[in-house]
């Protein structure tokens, strides 16, 4: 006969909530979808149709999580500002190849799954995806008993772009004399949040209710507040035939990343005076962070950098502006035979 009270509810998963949360989300991922959307949520899988139009068209795709900012969401209980920084981390990557993003898939992973703060998470992914232009076709609820500690939850996402083979851009169009673009950032973004909570809240002893000297919010709103999603930005600028590269400033910082897009023999020069940097990196400084340390950690105020021949610089800030975005002039691509990848990242101006 079997024992009645042995069922997966028992065991701690519960199907019934999971199926309240599909049908919570179904309204809000319909607000993302396109004609070329053509499967709701429910199904096995998600399903979208290419844009024939596209010349020789090439499927581009990135996978990220948010890392632990997570820690302030569960410290805080804010949770909606998560789900666009996820959209956020995988879309600005699928853009510097030139992509344009097509569709966002989720995977929310809990111990025990609260209705209401998923609901809230996948909102922000929703808008994150409005943000982006892209479509959020599906995603996976995995309640995980005794894995994750109490009350939090892990994130993973998944985003899938085209671009045509004819427009991608690569490290191979970048050349000596090329005009350096940074478009802002609205701050840490999703990057560093390890060094940044131990530097803050244990060296400093700050709580994240305190509004530090230079802050116009609290700490936890400022280091709460999501990663630019930079979609519309790399669209306006690519609508100029004169783009040679993209860099999604992430985990590394400027340093670090911007490497990936230079030629070898190639670096760039940067003139931190040409942009204004956000206080929660003074903030930072000041609380121990060594220079090099805040270079390969942290964004410094620029989000995504645009690698552009210098006759079109004035037009794509202008364009990128245009979007809502604030871009500038912020250094030049420089000849670099023998330095290191570290070393071809020269940051001049630094207030600190």
């Amino acid at each position: 006969m079997g024992d009645p009270t042995l069922t997966y509810r028992s065991s701690g998963v519960n199907i019934d909530a999971a199926d309240e949360l599909v049908e919570r989300i179904k309204p809000i991922a319909s607000k993302t979808h396109s004609p070329q959307v053509i499967s709701g949520l429910g199904g096995f899988a998600g399903l979208f149709a290419m844009d024939r139009s596209i010349d020789e068209p090439v499927l581009v795709s990135g996978t990220d999580g948010v890392g632990t900012k997570l820690k302030l969401a569960f410290e805080l209980d804010r949770h909606h500002s998560i789900g666009i920084d996820l959209v956020a981390m995988c879309v600005n990557d699928v853009l510097t190849v030139g992509a344009k993003p097509l569709f966002f898939l989720d995977y929310f992973a809990t111990s025990h799954l609260d209705v209401d703060r998923a609901e809230q998470v996948i909102a922000g992914i929703a808008e994150g995806c409005q943000q982006a232009g892209c479509a959020l076709l599906g995603g996976e609820t995995a309640e995980l008993p005794g894995f994750y500690a109490a009350n939090e939850y892990d994130l993973a996402g998944f985003a899938v772009g085209v671009v045509s083979r004819k427009r991608m851009l690569s490290a191979s169009q970048v050349q000596e004399g090329d005009v350096v673009l940074g478009v802002a950032s609205s701050g840490l973004h999703s990057n560093g949040f390890s060094l940044a909570r131990k530097a803050l809240l244990e060296t400093q002893g700050l709580s994240l209710h305190d509004t530090p000297v230079g802050l116009e919010q609290t700490l936890g709103e400022c280091l709460l507040t999501p990663t630019r999603i930079y979609a519309r930005a790399a669209q306006a600028a690519l609508v100029d035939d004169n783009v040679h590269a993209f860099c999604h400033i992430t985990g590394g910082g400027l340093t670090e990343n911007l490497p990936r897009v230079l030629p070898r023999g190639l670096g760039v020069s940067l003139d931190a005076q040409r942009w204004p940097m956000p206080p929660v990196f003074s903030l930072l400084s000041e609380s121990g962070v060594p220079p090099d340390e805040m270079l390969r950690t942290f964004n410094l105020g620029i989000g995504f950098i645009v690698v552009c021949a210098p006759d079109a610089a004035d037009r794509i800030v202008a364009s990128i502006n245009e979007t809502g975005e604030q871009a500038w002039t912020i250094g030049r691509v420089r000849e670099e035979p023998q330095a290191s990848p570290s070393q071809r990242v020269l940051v001049h101006g630094l207030p600190w």
